[in-house]
């Protein structure tokens, strides 16, 4: 009963934000600490995608097909705004566990900067080419006659969405992981509610509005605690002033970081796009409900492994190499664990879950499939996550891009192709090199990390 207490206790300083020296301690209590939330942070998101989803699918296949269509390419914009958000997490962390806290919020400013004259770029990008990019994602005329303005809108707001991972990041580098939290909460929750009145005026061009809508309501809660009412890190105005060194330190982790998420990302791309041309559309629209409750149940490797990201560049900063090791070590262990209740859960839960979302057998078909196939990777995903994430927080961003280039691009791609169309097994045969790739992945990062060359990384 006594433990039980404990770690109720620890459960509500988490949501509390209530944090002392994360370099010092028990270390499984500060991988809680920070973890918790981190979970909480990304569920409700989750909750969005799967609400926005539920919703759209009322519109009908041709919906389901743009949004899936749509956000394989906005993974693109996220993974350039986890890209930065890691260099600058990274930084931070490394400042905060050197006690300088000063350089983590000049670090934190400079990247918001880079961030904002990226984000204005892909945005005019989008904006022009939006009916090109569904075409080449292979979407039917009529997909793109519905979708364009989705994808204009979407694309055209992205600063919004670019900006509230990176100051996530900032605030998880600093180990204010409850802020990062609230911030993703209140943006989330604005999309649940708005989502549904604006798809209910405008169809699925009000989907769009109402997500650029949460997410700039969570970077004014952003704005408001960095700016008006510091909380972890105060960031004033002179700090914007352009500092190439610091710049220099943040993109240095960052580019191979964007180039670690745009590969794996840019292959999920090429795997929808094999399932639509193998399978059609309602292999398209099960895939993405797959998809959608994948990443909803994925959340707790998410949350552990950025707790790893945050022990570990603070820890180094702190010149602690041995803690940084054993808060990675811990990290992998609860992921392994929380993963495979997971998938046991899928084994007897699948089909009852695509339901809720479906009532087209052929679309139940492929999303049950599909989910089935993606879930028996779980404890490898989960793995894969934390050392990835592990290595990103150290600094040595390079090393898990290379390592995703491999396992995505000459392993999982051309698996994919060989069993869709050389043994003709279709989008079930794209699913199942899924989990098969990411089993790889975990055993090489695993590997790499005990090798132990990110200790020696300088930022």
């Amino acid at each position: 009963m006594t433990q039980v207490k404990y770690y109720w206790q620890l459960f509500r300083k988490a949501l509390k934000g209530e944090h002392g020296d994360f370099t010092q301690g028990i270390i499984s209590d500060s991988v809680i600490l920070l973890a918790v939330p981190m979970i909480l942070e990304l569920s409700l998101e989750s909750v969005f995608a799967v609400v926005d989803m539920f919703f759209v699918s009322k519109l009908g296949q041709n919906a389901i097909a743009t949004v899936g269509l749509t956000e394989s390419v906005i993974t693109i914009v996220y993974s350039i705004a986890i890209g930065i958000s890691t260099g600058a997490g990274a930084v931070v962390a490394r400042r905060v566990g050197e006690k300088n806290a000063v350089e983590a919020a000049h670090a934190g400013a400079q990247s918001i900067t880079i961030s904002v004259l990226v984000s204005i770029f892909i945005g005019f990008f989008g904006v022009y080419f939006a009916s090109d990019i569904l075409r080449l994602m292979g979407a039917h005329d009529e997909v793109i006659r519905e979708g364009t303005v989705f994808t204009q809108i979407l694309l055209g707001g992205n600063t919004v969405i670019v900006l509230l991972f990176l100051i996530n990041g900032i605030f998880r580098g600093a180990g204010d992981a409850a802020m990062a939290m609230r911030s993703l909460w209140l943006a989330s929750g604005v999309n649940i509610i708005l989502c549904p009145l604006f798809i209910h005026f405008w169809g699925l061009k009000g989907a769009a509005i109402a997500t650029v809508c949460g997410r700039a309501a969570g970077v004014l809660y952003q704005m408001y605690y960095l700016f008006v009412k510091p909380h972890s890190l105060k960031i004033e105005w002179s700090y914007f002033r352009p500092n190439m060194l610091i710049m220099k330190s943040i993109l240095n982790i960052a580019w191979p970081a964007s180039f670690q998420f745009i590969i794996g990302s840019g292959s999920w791309i090429l795997l929808t796009r094999l399932v639509a041309e193998t399978g059609g559309t309602a292999a398209s629209a099960g895939y993405q409900i797959a998809f959608r409750n994948f990443v909803f149940f994925i959340l707790p490797a998410w949350g552990l492994s950025n707790a790893a990201a945050t022990l570990v560049g603070q820890n180094l900063g702190a010149k602690k190499i041995e803690r940084a090791e054993q808060s990675v070590n811990i990290t992998a262990q609860y992921s392994f664990v929380l993963m495979a209740l997971v998938t046991l859960f899928f084994i007897f839960m699948t089909e009852p879950i695509v339901k809720i979302f479906s009532h087209e057998p052929e679309v139940i078909a492929h999303a049950t499939t599909a989910l089935k196939i993606i879930a028996s990777g779980y404890i490898f995903y989960g793995l894969a996550m934390v050392v990835t994430q592990s290595l990103n927080g150290a600094g040595d961003s390079k090393t898990p891009t290379w390592i995703n280039f491999i396992c995505y691009w000459v392993f999982q791609t051309p698996l994919a192709y060989f069993l869709a169309k050389n043994l003709e097994m279709g989008a079930k045969g794209v699913i199942i090199a899924i989990p098969i790739s990411q089993a790889v992945l975990a055993l090489v990062a695993w590997i790499y990390f005990k090798k132990g060359k990110w200790k020696t990384i300088k930022i």
